[in-house]
């Protein structure tokens, strides 16, 4: 119970999630509730998320992927209505849950992934840093849109791990980022490149630098095939050429 709304309407909007309902009444009234659920809980407050919090579970699993879709898509807004303790209780299985769905509800968590992953605790996030290069590997290789969204958001989640981590783990999503088949995939993955080049400097990780630098030029400047030399110049191209040049000369 609340006091927040009017009980007798809340009830009706919980009673819309009952799957039974959605199979006589309306194929579509799932996803509708899905798409006003952030808009229901911001209303009641994170204080009465438990009023909201099993009809969200039931939306989660539903059979139908586009209510499935719909709740991804706004995962992150909700992660900011019920802060980071109820988020990291009640969301992130239910975001583990949507990392492994069809490519058309992962897109919606790919979509606003910085956005979630920062409002997570340091040693929460880094649990993703390997699951990050799942997103690689989609149901049709030719949904290339998905591999160019993948590297947006790494150039914004770089700002939430360390030089060591980037190093370890984003630096090999980045490089086969750069050999895609897609120009447009290549091209925002040399934009990924350079920002992680420019972590690397700006955090003082300078060995960290060098030996990424080092691995561009033996994997793309010797490269035999003209795309990958093509790729060298166009990172450079991208903003870093005096010190790739400079560097690579040192070498």
């Amino acid at each position: 119970l609340q006091d927040i709304i009017p009980q007798p309407l809340l009830d009706q909007y919980l009673s819309m999630t009952d799957p039974a309902r959605a199979q006589t009444v309306d194929t579509e009234i799932a996803k509708h509730c899905a798409y006003s659920l952030p808009g229901v809980a911001l209303t009641l407050g994170r204080q009465n998320w438990h009023c909201l919090k099993d009809t969200y579970e039931t939306l989660a699993s539903d059979v139908q992927w586009k209510v499935r879709r719909t709740l991804a898509f706004s995962i992150h807004e909700l992660a900011v209505i019920l802060g980071d303790q109820l988020t990291a209780a009640d969301l992130v299985p239910i975001f583990n849950g949507f990392l492994k769905d069809l490519d058309e509800v992962r897109i919606g968590v790919l979509k606003h992934l910085y956005d979630f992953l920062k409002l997570l605790h340091a040693d929460k996030r880094r649990e993703y840093l390997y699951q990050l290069q799942e997103f690689v590997v989609t149901d049709n290789s030719r949904n290339w849109r998905f591999r160019y969204e993948l590297a947006e958001q790494l150039i914004l989640i770089l700002e939430l791990y360390n030089p060591n981590d980037v190093y370890d783990y984003l630096r090999h999503i980045a490089l086969t980022l750069c050999s895609d088949k897609v120009s447009e995939v290549r091209w925002i993955s040399f934009k990924l490149v350079v920002a992680i080049l420019q972590k690397f400097y700006a955090n003082g990780a300078n060995t960290l630098g060098l030996n990424f630098i080092n691995e561009l030029v033996v994997r793309f400047r010797h490269c035999s095939k003209w795309v990958g030399r093509q790729a060298f110049a166009f990172i450079c191209q991208v903003g870093m050429f005096s010190l790739c040049f400079y560097v690579y000369v040192e070498i």
